[in-house]
């Protein structure tokens, strides 16, 4: 099942669901592992509510950009249109 952009070239939609599907699934384990090692670490560490949550954004950023990675790559193996 393809649709047509008016390029010429059409939306493959098995792929692109087939990369969203993995996109959602990889995208809870990663940015709940981000979460889970901040705390884990904030708490081992015994550092403040502030530095907590400055962790949380640093495992966050390190989390999109493995995402970016993993969704660019999968569009080379799947492409969204053909």
């Amino acid at each position: 099942m393809a649709q047509d952009t008016g390029s010429g070239r059409k939306i493959n939609w098995q792929n692109t669901m087939t990369v969203v599907s993995a996109a959602i699934l990889i995208g809870a384990e990663v940015f709940g592992a981000a979460f889970a090692g901040s705390w884990a670490i904030a708490n081992l560490l015994g550092i403040g509510d502030v530095w907590a949550r400055v962790l949380d954004v640093f495992f966050l950023v390190c989390g999109a950009v493995i995402m970016w990675q993993f969704i660019r790559s999968a569009k080379k193996i799947e492409p969204f249109r053909t």
